[in-house]
């Protein structure tokens, strides 16, 4: 397997938490009244601001819509916001890195803003649901092409579904999710998001909704249901 995803990612939860706190005073709002406009608490916030916390992909979403900015700018590149006949070259490993819990990303495209997808390069390092402490649930559509390794996705209304490379997954992103890697080593994937940014003004209003935790007794649901 490849092993860029493996290397330590070139945007650090620092950089990100303080482009995060810029955007933030650039809308001259406080803590207090960033944390309503974006759907995150304010502790969840305070933590991403000083580096405490790599957030989730989640509420990197919640940010993006609350503050009204584009992804990549999160990770530090200067998107194009009209470029004519659109396209966007990323060299292998080139992407912006970011990781949290049991994912390992690279975000491709990131000189494009606004794009109707966001699409993601993924080392899945997750052996077991008990890497979550929720689902994963958003406001769009996601696709995953598995490119190594075998993944196991956990969904709220499906059973565990079981995806080997070359196998692939569209769903709606708005149901409660979770992949893990089932193989011994990393599954690697390709993650497509739509953007929140794209969406319709009442997508992105249902967008800023705080993400409702899994419990333990749903994800057991969720395991049970393969049985």
């Amino acid at each position: 397997m490849d092993t860029l995803l493996s290397q330590p990612a070139a945007t650090s939860t620092a950089d990100l938490g303080r482009r995060v706190r810029a955007a933030r005073v650039a809308h001259d709002l406080t803590l207090d009244t960033a944390s309503r406009v974006c759907g995150v608490s304010r502790s969840t916030l305070s933590k991403i601001e000083n580096g405490l916390m790599s957030p989730t992909f989640d509420v990197l979403q919640k940010i993006v819509v609350g503050l009204k900015i584009d992804l990549g700018e999160l990770f530090g590149s200067v998107p194009k916001h009209n470029a004519g006949g659109r396209r966007a070259l990323t060299r292998h490993g080139a992407g912006q890195r970011h990781a949290y819990r049991g994912y390992q990303m690279e975000l491709l495209a990131t000189d494009l803003a606004h794009k109707a997808m966001l699409p993601f390069r993924i080392r899945i390092t997750a052996h077991s649901l008990d890497a979550f402490d929720d689902w994963g649930r958003h406001e769009g559509e996601e696709f995953l092409y598995v490119i190594s390794g075998s993944v196991c996705l956990y969904s709220e209304l499906y059973a565990p579904t079981t995806l080997e490379a070359g196998d692939s997954l569209y769903f709606d992103s708005r149901t409660g999710h979770a992949a893990i890697s089932t193989s011994k080593e990393d599954a690697e994937v390709l993650w497509m998001a739509t953007s929140a940014t794209a969406s319709t003004p009442a997508a992105a209003t249902s967008a800023v909704r705080e993400t409702k935790p899994a419990t333990k007794a749903a994800r057991a649901k969720s395991k049970l249901s393969a049985t």
